[in-house]
């Protein structure tokens, strides 16, 4: 049983991108030997799903939802995918494949835009039943069924191809499988959670639906959750073989099987409560905690699990958590949506060179090579661009996993002492020290080695764009792409815009931010830009409480508490608390404000955080030596206020200025920015849902106990109008 465990754990890690030369992606299913093609016959074809039924008698369905580049199942087309199938039932056909009419994918899964506004259980829960009606259906077929994927298969997607007999997919890096329903605070409703156990076992299933995260056809080859992973070339004939000749449907390792028994269920779901709260409280994100309890109490009855799955789903989507996430969701999509170019003109940017191999500069030359662009990372010390390799494949290595692959993509990321790569990149990207001079001077040099087409963007994160664009003949050419640290794991890239910027230049920077799968937010040129204004009173703010004794921990925790993903303190140390210090001069240079003493102790003592192994924890294999946080009868009572008020102030002084085009980029870039709460909603979500008077009021009384940077800004009175 221990070595059953361990080959299951195994076949839980996720292989990204396949290796064409191993066993498996040669382990492709036979096709009809020596017969003809068969050919398809159209039988009918409806507004979201088109029916063809070929010379064997298979019926060919394939989802093409009208009006729209990717496939979702609305309440419309899923209505209309049940008539089809009761259609289906009655004609008996040899076998049915179901399939995608669009390249960019299977089923992203539900309609998200028809979860928004839900607040009454009852009606969520009957359209929640509909759904599991409809893929009912594809289940009690008297024929072999097949899905047949290619690219993603999320969510209600991935739950139609369970309801089916056997599943193919399209081995390609770019086809993903996943139930992420808990990232929008929910959890499967279609029947997934049920069918997906019943498939691969408990274990493996809740691996998956837990944490949300997608696997490649390869990985869900491995794990059960289809029966092949072929060429995308092969993708019918597998579907075509697998109804021609029937398999015994897949079954999980008998070991899966006994915990799936009701006197195991109570122990490994206690087991995974545990892992669950070390990463997401229950207060906060409920979804995961619900589906643990309806597999522990219904978890050998599918019946009563379908049914109670619809009640479970239907009193998430319509709570707080649920409802914020997916604002969340939809201001992610907001975000893609800012990268489209005029005219609908899509550009392929190529090759990407890189001035500066700080952490920074190589992070950014890595995970654009990453992302497939040709990429030469420019520093005249040779040493500094060692170390861009070297981290650059340690990162390869994680994400890609196959030798070959990862050394595909250190082929294309090159060292480049002499800036030879300058002359044709379609992207120069400067992430050098932050001084105006030596930035001036650069860009002199780059603009008359660049072709007249070429993005010119620094990446500096608190000087004004137009300090340095002064040194340009062309000042209109020069765009901020400021990126956050680490690279590879923060989504947003600030789109810095100063009055004489192009906007044809901004909207290609956003449209380069988007192909390598990041989400560009336009910003107005200005001290801190957006993120690091908000960030920086809250973090000062976090010094002055443990100044005045209040133990880190505890500063820590309630901003954990209060749904922060890190701690004010720990976060500091994290960024380098001499970058927090340069920072904090820039904007108190402008924007006035006291620097904490202790912050600059910390720096003249070369403690600066987690790179150098203290700061304000010590630091033991990069992980901070906390004491516990103890429940201090002496913690002062407006604690958690002094530090979300302090960041609060600022947005609304930031929206005040306009320094992004409204409140929903203004909470799009927190969220992805800072990590502000996402089951808020936002900052500005959250000042709302909280109370503009409420809050405004905490803030006069902060003032009036600690001083003014606690004042109101004067944008409040403009909220107070709307609230």
């Amino acid at each position: 049983m221990t070595n059953e465990r361990a080959d299951e754990e195994k076949r839980m890690q996720d292989t990204q991108t396949p290796n064409e030369t191993s066993p498996e992606a040669q382990a492709k299913p036979p096709a009809p030997a020596a017969k003809k093609k068969a050919t398809h016959k159209k039988k009918n074809s409806h507004k979201h799903w088109h029916l063809e039924k070929d010379d064997a008698g298979i019926a060919w369905l394939s989802a093409d939802r009208a009006n729209a580049g990717t496939n979702s199942l609305s309440a419309e087309v899923l209505d209309e995918l049940g008539d089809i199938l009761d259609s289906i039932a009655a004609s008996t056909p040899k076998g049915l494949v179901i399939q995608s009419a669009k390249p960019s994918g299977f089923i992203a899964g539900a309609d998200v835009k028809e979860f928004v506004g839900l607040k009454d259980t009852e009606t969520a829960a009957h359209l929640i039943r509909r759904g599991q009606s409809v893929f009912d259906k594809i289940e009690a077929l008297d024929c072999p069924t097949v899905a047949a994927i290619n690219g993603f298969c999320l969510g209600g997607g991935l739950e139609l191809a369970l309801a089916c007999r056997y599943r193919v997919a399209d081995e390609d890096p770019r086809t993903r499988l996943g139930l992420p329903e808990v990232r929008l605070g929910i959890h499967p409703g279609f029947g997934g959670s049920m069918r997906l156990i019943r498939l691969i076992g408990a274990p493996s299933a809740m691996g998956l639906m837990l944490t949300g995260r997608t696997i490649s056809a390869r990985a869900a080859k491995k794990l059960g959750v289809v029966d092949y992973a072929v060429p995308a070339r092969h993708l019918s004939n597998a579907a075509r073989h697998l109804i021609q000749s029937p398999p015994v449907a897949h079954q999980p390792p008998r070991w899966a099987s006994w915990l799936n028994h009701r006197l195991l269920r109570p122990a490994l779901g206690y087991y995974l409560k545990r892992q669950v709260s070390a990463k997401a409280s229950p207060k906060h994100y409920p979804a995961p905690y619900a589906l643990i309890d309806l597999w522990v109490a219904h978890g050998d009855d599918p019946k009563a699990m379908l049914a109670e799955e619809a009640f479970s789903v239907a009193k998430l989507i319509t709570g707080y958590t649920a409802q914020n996430l997916i604002r969340v969701f939809l201001l992610q999509e907001k975000l893609k949506g800012l990268a489209k170019t005029a005219k609908g003109k899509k550009e392929v940017f190529k090759r990407v060179h890189v001035i500066g191999g700080g952490v920074m500069g190589g992070d950014i030359a890595a995970w654009c090579a990453l992302q497939g662009l040709q990429v030469s990372v420019q520093d005249r010390k040779r040493e500094s661009l060692a170390k861009v390799m070297q981290r650059a494949h340690k990162l390869f290595k994680k994400k890609l996993k196959h030798p070959r692959i990862v050394q595909a993509a250190m082929d294309r990321l090159m060292p480049d002492v002499e800036g030879l790569g300058l002359r044709r990149a379609d992207v120069v990207i400067e992430a050098i020290f932050e001084d105006v001079e030596a930035k001036q001077n650069l860009f002199k040099e780059v603009e008359k080695k660049v072709g007249p087409k070429t993005i010119i963007a620094t990446n500096t994160s608190s000087i004004p764009l137009d300090e340095i664009s002064s040194a340009l003949k062309n000042p209109a050419r020069l765009v901020g792409l400021h990126f956050f640290n680490p690279v590879a794991m923060m989504q947003l890239v600030e789109i810095v815009t100063a009055d004489l910027t192009d906007k044809a230049v901004a909207q290609r920077t956003a449209a380069f931010t988007k192909q390598i799968k990041r989400l560009p937010l336009p910003v107005k040129s200005g001290p801190g830009f957006l993120v690091n204004r908000i960030l920086m009173p809250y973090l000062m703010e976090a010094v002055v409480l443990e100044s005045e004794g209040v133990p880190a921990p505890a500063i820590d925790k309630a901003a954990v508490d209060f749904g922060m993903p890190m701690g004010p303190i720990h976060l500091a140390d994290t960024v380098g608390l001499d970058i927090c210090l340069h920072v904090a001069e820039n904007l108190s240079a402008s924007l006035g404000g006291d620097i904490p003493k202790k912050l600059r102790k910390l720096v003249e003592a070369k403690q600066l955080g987690r790179k150098t192994g203290q700061g304000f924890y010590k630091y033991n294999k990069g992980k901070p030596e906390k004491p516990s946080a103890t429940q201090d009868s002496k913690l002062p009572a407006d604690l958690t206020d002094r530090l979300m008020l302090r960041m609060l102030n600022e947005a609304v002084a930031c929206l005040r200025e306009s320094v992004v085009d409204g409140e929903d980029l203004m909470d799009a870039g927190i969220i992805f920015g800072t990590g502000f709460a996402p089951f808020h909603g936002g900052p500005m979500h959250y000042l709302q849902h909280t109370g503009v008077d409420i809050l405004h009021s905490r803030l006069q009384e902060l003032a009036k106990r600690h001083g003014d940077r606690f004042k109101p800004d004067a944008g409040w009175s403009s909220l107070k109008e709307i609230g």
